[in-house]
């Protein structure tokens, strides 16, 4: 492989690896010298005049009729320093507002021909453009130039691509793999047709027959309604040529065999191609102009003769520079934000309404590229999982950079049954309604569900009814492996954390740093993060052979207490027989044997950082910063001790991309992240929420949704989540349902799997007044806390009664809600909560007072009793024994400042979970605290809370099965 660094034009530009046996190279400027020519023209076509039409790289000569050799070269010359002109003066325009750009042009050819090159560097050094020159060898392959094509076609640094190939290299498969956006010759099938149509705005003319046309047009003689005479026009240009002089409004019309009497009868000649003929200077009509196209990759045998003036090769480079400099500004204006040209699927309720799963695939979702393309997305920015889902890339946060946040409005609400109480299903009929019923542009960012719930008692998570998220099933099941990213990352920690003691207990200093830094090829080195340990060590060397051997036994040793290890394995799946363990049981552990645990896959730090993270960068030092226990000297130890961060960010690297998805009304959703509210900070990711804030544009909306009660997830949210990303709220949409009320309000206990009491079926005004005074009103109260204007969403149900669904809306609006209205999009779809849309828009237009609840230079036990007194409603805390040493330990460790994401029963706004309404007068049991530093937060244990949910008698997987024929799933919900 031979390959040289561009200069001069092309410097700076990165050059793509070539196959062995190609060149890139750059040559030294300087264009043909000017030579005569005799007195006729003689034509001699290529073997196939369609390829050569396309492809060639033409020479044209000028031939104006009476008129002197100089007058003609002055028309040339004044066209050339014409499109020069006009072309620089929109690269300054370019380079006005994006100094960073520039613009480059890529010449791909066969063998090494340095003659082109010359004339186009030289005209890319006036316009202050870049060249890059790739040169195959002269019988390349057709796998060898599409090679080439793809790697250019990925380069977001050229924006032009030249084939100066043979005619017979430039097949089919070739000219329509290069983007039509970087094809500045005009010669794909695209172009041509944009050609053909006249929209010439969305494509490139080729720059032959502008060079044609524009000869045409500064011909002294007026050629409007002039005939123009196209020989050996056949071919994909000669039809490009056609049109163009046909708009321009002259006559084109096409040789036959009576040459003579039709050159002689035209107004000008266009020489394309065409067997060996003759066309003396007599034939020519006074002043006539005569322009000649040649195949530039002739053989010698097929050379021409010219007329009267030099190539006009020149003209053809202006021309395609221009193209480049064109084709970048589209670039540019791409990178804007674009307006939303969604189309909404339309719904058809049924009634009685079919099951979820029915529902969900009797609608056929758009492919997911052409909702991306509705929404703005670029096709660059789509990762695809099949035909319904896509990862987006991160990178659209630079493209958009300077783009307006739209509004931000959270959907929380009330404590809820076991049952649920559909802040999912409210969150998508809101965005259905939103977007395809009041064509403002919206967003839904939802979690992933767990495979825990789903085959447990609760079922999915896509919605329900006629406000879905689809297909359900993908949703519901795996979607795209982040859940499986994250149990890989987590148990790689774990593994990790088992080996480092064993190997610690049973080597010595020597043998482990022999272990830890090998020599490979007789050579011994620190890997990056080895060093980075050392620095935080305090050690500065970087040559294995010069630590002393206290500086060795402090870089070996980890020294994990075992007891002190908090890190756990995970499984996203419920099983309560996991919940304590033993390990290290097999003789080969050497009898280093103790007791851990596994948590659901939801509840590992990683999820929380997933859900936190601003980037990339942002979680690799997360990960990095995760404390997996403590030594027995007292210090933290970290996934970056370990030496696993890294390998864990690689592990990661996909998961981090949030994922889009529809609702049944195809509007867009974001998937991203899955933490529970009760034993984690329960929000979707921050990266969602700030793709979807530029997405929907200035007037748009993002609805997010926050796990179980505002009590958890929406106090999470806010002290938490919005700390992390910066973004502030501009309304909290809070669900509540009669049935929940009505249990609030002293109806008897909801339990999953069993049939609601009678109370629950049957019209209880009492029952519902007494809900909404206690766990409502509450509830309402918590979100004004933080200066966020409440709108209340009535889920409901078909056994809710009008005079309790009216009771609701008044004592709602009576404890302090901006509006409570009813929604009916399980039924009705998008168009059941049109009166949700209209509320909260007049909501978000209000101006938002937010604040946090606490600062987080309080005492880590002042911001927990904030927590318990203000939000839960108890007259203070009780912390035990272990909880106060740990947060000891928080506090000399620098973990002070943290925030606090409390672990509480999401049945209650007290710990006890039987206790409805709006509990007072209780002292909030603190049983431990720990700590997640890698996701940036002290969380409290309340009560006995398990992170590991255990399987009920009648899961949900009794009903779940697979139609081996069609392999359509039955029974998810």
């Amino acid at each position: 492989m031979k390959l040289s660094v561009l200069r001069n034009a092309c410097s700076g530009l990165r050059i793509h690896p070539a196959r062995p046996g190609s060149r890139v190279c750059g040559f030294p400027g300087g264009c043909p010298p000017v030579g005569s020519a005799s007195s006729r023209v003689i034509l001699r076509a290529a073997a196939s005049t369609t390829t050569t039409s396309r492809g060639a790289s033409p020479k044209l000569v000028l031939n104006v009729g009476g008129k002197s050799r100089e007058d003609g070269g002055y028309v040339y010359d004044v066209s050339v320093r014409d499109v020069v002109q006009s072309t620089k003066e929109a690269m300054v325009a370019l380079h006005r507002e994006n100094p960073g750009l520039q613009p480059a042009l890529a010449i791909i050819q066969a063998g090494e021909d340095d003659s082109l090159l010359d004339i186009n560097k030289k005209m890319a050094g006036k316009i202050g453009l870049n060249i890059i020159q790739i040169c195959l060898p002269k019988e390349c392959t057709e796998d060898e130039i599409l090679e080439e094509v793809l790697k250019l076609n990925e380069d977001p640094r050229v924006h032009g691509v030249y084939l100066h190939l043979p005619p017979a290299s430039l097949t089919s498969r070739v000219l329509n793999t290069l983007k039509p956006e970087k094809d500045v010759d005009g010669i794909s099938d695209l172009n041509l047709g944009h050609l053909v149509r006249g929209d010439v705005s969305k494509g490139f003319v080729p720059p032959v027959v502008s060079a044609v046309v524009e000869l045409l047009e500064r011909h002294d003689a007026p050629l409007e309604g002039k005939t123009v005479l196209l020989v050996g026009g056949e071919g994909p240009l000669g039809l490009a040529l056609q049109c163009l002089i046909q708009r321009s409004g002259m006559v084109a019309v096409n040789s036959h065999r009576s040459l003579q009497k039709q050159v002689m009868q035209a107004d000008a000649v266009v020489l394309l191609g065409a067997q060996h003929t003759e066309v003396p200077p007599t034939w020519l009509g006074p002043g006539a102009a005569v322009i000649h196209c040649a195949p530039a990759l002739m053989t010698d045998e097929h050379a021409f003769e010219m007329s009267t003036q030099p190539g006009i090769g020149h003209l053809t480079a202006a021309y395609r520079m221009q193209n480049v400099v064109r084709g970048s500004s589209r670039w540019l204006q791409e990178q804007q934000y674009r307006a939303w040209r969604l189309r909404s699927l339309k719904l058809q309720p049924l009634t009685p309404v079919p099951s979820d799963i029915k529902i969900s695939r009797a609608q056929a979702p758009k492919p997911v590229d052409q909702l991306a393309e509705e929404i703005g997305l670029l096709p660059e920015e789509l990762e695809a999982y099949g035909r319904n889902k896509a990862k987006v890339h991160l990178s659209l946060l630079d493209r958009l950079h300077a783009q307006p946040d739209g509004k931000y409005v959270l959907v929380a609400g009330i404590t809820p049954t076991p049952l649920g109480e559909g802040k999912s299903t409210v969150t998508i009929g809101l965005v259905q309604a939103l977007s395809a019923h009041l064509k403002l542009n919206s967003f839904a960012c939802l979690r992933q569900p767990s495979q825990g719930p789903t085959f447990g008692v609760k079922g999915g998570a896509a919605g329900g009814g006629y406000a879905q998220v689809i297909p359900m099933e993908e949703f519901n099941l795996h979607l795209t492996g982040d859940i499986h990213a994250i149990t890989a990352a987590n148990n790689l920690v774990a593994a990790a954390i088992d080996a480092r003691m064993l190997h610690e207990a049973t080597q010595s200093d020597k043998a482990l740093y022999n272990r830890l830094v090998p020599s490979v090829n007789g050579v011994r080195r620190f890997s990056p993060i080895q060093i980075a340990r050392l620095r935080r060590l305090g050690i500065e060397k970087t040559d294995p052979g010069s630590l002393t051997p206290q500086e060795v036994s402090s870089f070996v040793r980890l020294d994990l207490d075992p007891s002190k290890v908090t890190w756990q394995r995970v499984v996203d799946t419920n099983d309560r027989f996991l919940r304590k363990i033993t390990v290290g049981q097999a003789s080969t552990e050497k009898g280093q044997m103790r007791e851990t645990g596994f948590d659901i896959a939801v509840a590992s730090e990683i999820m929380a950082i997933l859900a936190l993270a601003d980037g990339l960068g942002d979680m690799r030092s997360r990960l990095a910063r995760m404390v997996v226990g403590t030594s027995r000297s007292g210090q933290p130890v970290t996934a970056e001790d370990l030496g696993v961060s890294g390998a864990l960010a690689v592990l990661m690297k996909d998961a981090i991309k949030p994922t889009l998805m529809q609702t049944l009304e195809g509007t867009p959703v974001f998937v991203h992240a899955g933490p529970f509210a009760n034993i984690a900070h329960g929000n979707s990711s921050v990266l969602a929420d700030k793709l979807a804030l530029k997405l929907v544009g200035r007037d748009g909306f993002v609805v997010t949704e926050a796990g179980f009660g505002a009590d958890i997830g929406m106090e999470k949210f806010f002290n938490i989540k919005c700390r992390a990303s910066g973004l502030r709220p501009n309304a909290v949409v809070l669900v509540a349902t009669v049935r929940a009320l009505k249990m609030h309000g002293g109806g008897p206990n909801v339990s999953a799997g069993a049939p609601l009491p009678r109370e629950y079926i049957e019209e209880n005004l009492s029952l519902v007044a007494g809900g909404c005074h206690s766990n409502l009103r509450k509830q309402i109260q918590i979100a004004h806390l933080f200066g966020v204007p409440v709108v209340v969403a009535l889920n409901v149900f078909k056994t809710d009664t009008q005079a309790e669904i009216d009771l609701v809306c008044q004592i709602a609006k009576e404890c302090g809600a901006s509006n409570a209205v009813p929604c009916h999009h399980w039924a009705r779809g998008g168009r059941g909560s049109l009166e949700l849309a209209h509320a909260v828009k007049e909501a978000t237009s209000r101006p938002s007072k937010f604040q946090f609840l606490y600062s987080l230079e309080m005492p880590i036990v002042e911001k927990i009793r904030t927590i318990a007194q203000k939000v839960y409603g108890a007259d203070d805390i009780k912390l035990s024994p272990e909880a106060m040493a740990n947060i000891d330990d928080y506090n000399h460790q620098g973990y002070g400042t943290l925030p606090i994401c409390m672990a509480k029963t999401h049945l209650s706004l007290s710990h006890m979970p039987d206790k409805k309404g709006a509990p007072t007068g209780f002292i909030l049991p603190i049983r431990d605290v720990r700590a997640s530093i890698g996701a940036g937060f002290i969380y409290p244990l309340v009560g006995t809370m398990s992170t590991m949910p255990g399987l009920p008698t009648r899961p949900c997987f009794y009903d779940i099965d697979l139609d081996p024929v069609t392999e359509e799933i039955t029974g998810l919900f």
